[in-house]
């Protein structure tokens, strides 16, 4: 019955800057793309007294952080592995087994590599510019990326726009990807192009990319590139 209880909560997502908080990106957009009721509270990063405030949310001061009812899951991959044990009828994973288990291979493979491209390329929803010092650490990290997403919409494009046909974890958890890929102008092949311009066709990720532009905060390590 406890999933039953926890769904009769409202959820509450603490979230940092939407211009610069990729992690934060992630479970946002699978609450908005899901239909999944939940408050929203935002947190600027990197200002004075957010550290306390975030430390009043997390004991890690990291966002996102989301709260259901009493409970509380920090992590955005272990937010929606929550949400999607929640919810089963929203679909969050791919329904056949070993698309699932694909889906989730690639969503950790996010969760814990890709190092040089968040390092030398910070999300940021109002740097438009070409990048060139693309280096073979960086260059390493946007080909296996770029592979990943050719190889699973060659074996899903009947089924819909995205990784696995419909919008999964895994779309989720690349969404802050995406955003890099086109704020940089990173060079990609004709399947990369159209899985990107099906993520920034989404009315969830404009709305978010709008929201970001419009914050007023600024901060010198995430507007310029390494």
């Amino acid at each position: 019955m406890r999933p039953t209880i926890w769904r009769m909560n409202k959820i509450e997502l603490i979230i940092g800057n939407k211009n610069y908080s990729s992690w934060s990106l992630r479970p946002w957009i699978l609450l908005k793309n899901k239909n999944i009721p939940f408050v929203e509270t935002r947190i600027p990063l990197y200002q004075e007294g957010s550290h306390e405030e975030l430390l009043l949310y997390s004991d890690t001061a990291l966002v996102p952080v989301a709260n259901f009812g009493t409970t509380r899951v920090w992590d955005s991959l272990a937010i929606c592995e929550t949400l999607a044990e929640l919810y089963p009828d929203k679909q969050c994973w791919p329904d056949d087994p070993s698309e699932r288990a694909i889906a989730r291979s690639i969503s950790s493979e996010m969760h814990s590599g890709f190092f040089e491209l968040r390092n030398t390329l910070p999300m940021n929803c109002r740097q438009n510019m070409v990048y060139s010092k693309i280096g073979s650490k960086l260059q390493s990290d946007i080909s296996r990326i770029q592979n990943i997403w050719t190889i699973c919409r060659e074996k899903n494009e009947g089924a819909g726009d995205f990784l696995f046909g419909e919008f999964t974890i895994a779309d989720a958890m690349f969404a802050p990807v995406v955003l890099r890929f086109n704020s940089y102008g990173v060079k990609s092949a004709k399947p990369v192009r159209a899985y990107m311009a099906n993520m920034l066709a989404l009315p969830e990720l404009t709305d978010w990319i709008a929201a970001g532009q419009a914050e007023v905060e600024h901060v010198l390590h995430y507007d310029e590139p390494a």
